[in-house]
């Protein structure tokens, strides 16, 4: 069958009319696409690309923040910043490369007899000096970015480059900051230090992070100075502030095309401590006396010959707030301007640069094997550890309130034959006694047969066994455990009962871990201990901090009492130990006006070939309404009662005549000032 001619016709037309509808139909919808993307890209996404187009035609610089001030309780200034003039150095934007770099070098010979002629000659710099400061290589800059040539410019430097701006073309003069602590240097190792961030930025984890900001006001820079320790570093964010930004048009080479506009940088915030610049003064003063007292007393209890150095801290019972903290000796922090330290000063003071109080720290002794003679500001608590010791074992029942135990001056445990002796320090002898005598008395044998070995005896109690149960006490009472202060490199104290149990036996662990032999702590350690014994089992967290104000003045963060954790132990086992701890005997208290309640120590520590004897003491006043509580610690300082207790006297006579024991500061008068209406006379 033939095909007809007439009727494939028909469909072919059909076919092609078809095809070229379908075309149509593409190409408008394609039209229609591209019209309704354009609309997206001019009236949606318009702005952000036009933001991006700036962006990549403009380049910001960051001018650095001035840092916020450190002050003390009562407003004065501990650390604060001074703005300094820095000469900047900008690579001409309108020459050829080499030209630039031959138009630098002949304005650094320029800028070398400026600085001769009218800077600082500390501050000498010579044409080298200048050159390399300008990074005419870009190792450390792009073109467009200022280089800082000179910071400290003297008023006469800054004169004549004003009035001869014209001559100095690319140089321009900025603001900066600059730390200063107070010459008094106080608390300075809470305070902390200041280090360059170009040199902490690949060694400390908080400023790696840093590097990843994409915020440019945010930004760090290369020369500026950060936090490396104490408050400085755990404030940082606060008081750094933000950056100015100076954003100048460039072209694709990068060179400058137009002028500049500034966003003027923000001031860090100031942070108001609960530190007290006169209690702290005196308290520092006070353990710097004792160990040159100690070091030369011819009384025989009283005589340390190795103590170089003193902790103590002084913590208010209600609120925490740690009011003194002194690591003695200590240093002048302004060794660390400009962010860096001099080898000599480094050699001089890196013994001191740590905080002791809450750290290891030693002596500066001339080798490492002459250092291991002697203990470092961790010391175990000894006889301060004995209220906490009646405490367990009378709440664990261990023994009543009217126990007697016969003291004769020594406890003998272990296997028959190999038995050890625990005595009393020169061998005393105290007969009946209760568990606040133990306490007056400082009993080395009542703690070690009705605590330490009662508690062995009695064994494994509700899947705890009786080392673990000393381990709770130890740590709800803040000991072996961070005090929650949230100080950089803060040391939990050194745990030594698990490690005698295991080498030794769980007996001698916890007998001499009851009068405070088998663990060392730092000194706010233990005055966050001597707080609990004083407010009855509430550990409060150690603050630092009162307040945070902005720039302005207006109060950005107040800070409130925080109670970690508490203990419930009966009224009448607080009563005991208080009892006992009314009756302790110790030196420098006399004629004291409130009554207290106190603990001397004298820990025995092993080191190297030799028994060295630390002096440990806390206290807190007033008795029955406690408002101070104090610890001092003096690695080799003897006994308690004689190197330590007379520090912490001076700390509570600081702390009643600035604030008050009773709430109320006792301000001395004047010495030489003429009370009202009194009759001058002649002075001969």
């Amino acid at each position: 069958m033939q095909d007809d001619p007439q009727k494939r016709e028909i469909i072919n037309r059909r076919h092609f009319s078809f095809r070229l509808n379908l075309f149509f139909f593409i190409t408008f919808a394609l039209f229609s696409v591209l019209i309704v993307r354009l609309a997206i890209l001019q009236f949606v996404e318009g702005p952000t690309l036009s933001a991006e187009g700036i962006g990549k035609s403009t380049r910001s610089v960051k001018i650095p923040p001035i840092r916020g001030n450190i002050y003390d309780s009562t407003g004065y200034a501990i650390a604060y910043s001074t703005s300094t003039q820095s000469l900047y150095f900008s690579i001409q934007p309108e020459l050829k490369l080499e030209d630039a770099k031959e138009n630098a070098k002949e304005m650094a010979a320029k800028l070398q007899e400026v600085f001769t002629k009218y800077g600082n000659p500390a501050k000498a710099m010579t044409v080298d000096d200048i050159i390399r400061q300008m990074d005419l290589d870009f190792r450390r800059n792009t073109i467009s970015t200022p280089r800082r040539i000179k910071s400290g410019l003297t008023k006469w430097e800054i004169a004549y480059f004003m009035e001869n701006r014209t001559s100095f073309k690319g140089i321009d003069i900025m603001e900066e900051s600059v730390r200063n602590y107070d010459a008094d240097s106080i608390s300075v190792q809470l305070v902390g230090y200041l280090k360059k961030y170009k040199g902490v930025r690949e060694t400390v984890d908080f400023y790696k992070e840093k590097s990843a900001q994409e915020d440019p006001t945010l930004q760090y820079l290369e020369e500026e100075d950060v936090g490396m320790d104490g408050l400085e570093y755990m404030y940082q964010d606060v008081l750094r502030g933000k950056n100015g930004l100076k954003t100048y048009p460039v072209n694709n080479a990068e060179r400058i095309i137009g002028p500049m506009q500034i966003t003027n940088p923000e001031k860090g915030s100031d942070i108001y401590l609960t530190i007290n610049k006169n209690v702290q003064l005196k308290t520092e003063e006070a353990i710097m006396n004792q160990l040159k007292k100690i070091s030369t007393s011819s009384n025989r209890y009283e005589r340390a010959e190795y103590a170089k150095t003193g902790f103590a801290v002084a913590m208010e019972v209600d609120t925490g707030k740690v009011v003194a903290m002194a690591s003695m000796p200590d240093y002048d922090p302004n060794i660390w301007a400009g962010g860096r330290i001099s080898a000599e000063d480094y050699e001089n003071f890196s013994n001191v640069l740590e905080n002791g109080t809450i750290r290891s720290v030693y002596g500066k002794y001339e080798t490492k094997a002459e250092r291991d003679k002697h203990p470092s500001s961790i010391v175990p608590p000894g006889s301060t550890l004995k209220p906490l010791s009646v405490l367990i074992g009378l709440n664990e029942g261990l023994f009543t309130l009217s126990t007697i135990y016969q003291d004769i001056g020594v406890f003998y445990f272990g296997k028959k034959g190999y038995q050890r002796p625990i005595k009393n320090s020169q061998s005393h002898v105290y007969g009946n006694i209760d568990g606040a005598g133990a306490i007056q008395h400082s009993s080395n044998p009542f703690m070690a047969a009705m605590v330490g070995n009662k508690l062995y005896m009695r064994g494994e109690t509700n899947g705890k066994s009786s080392v673990e149960i000393w381990d709770d006490y130890m740590k709800q009472f803040g000991l072996g455990v961070l005090t929650g202060s949230g100080l950089p490199n803060e040391s939990k104290g050194v745990i030594e009962y698990f490690s005698e149990a295991e080498r030794g036996s769980a007996q001698s662990a916890l007998i001499f871990a009851s009068f405070g032999q088998q663990g060392r702590y730092t000194t706010l350690q233990l005055a966050q201990y001597a707080t609990m014994l004083a407010n009855r089992g509430k550990r409060l967290k150690p603050q630092f901090v009162n307040e945070i104000k902005d720039a302005g003045g207006n109060l950005i963060q107040s800070f409130k009492p925080e109670i970690l954790n508490t203990v419930d132990i009966p009224a009448a086992y607080w009563k005991e130990i208080e009892e006992g701890m009314s009756k302790v005997s110790s030196q420098g208290f006399e004629g004291f006006e409130y009554s207290y309640r106190r603990k001397t120590g004298t820990s025995e520590q092993d080191v190297a070939s030799r028994r060295a004897e630390n002096a440990v003491f806390i206290a807190y006043a007033p008795a029955e309404n406690p408002k101070l509580a104090v610890a001092v610690i003096v690695p080799d300082g003897g006994f308690g009662g004689y190197g330590a207790s007379p520090i912490a006297r001076q700390i509570f006579d600081a702390y009643d005549e600035e604030v008050g024991l009773t709430g109320m500061p006792k301000k001395k008068p004047v010495v030489g000032a003429n009370a009202a209406g009194a009759v001058s006379g002649t002075i001969e």
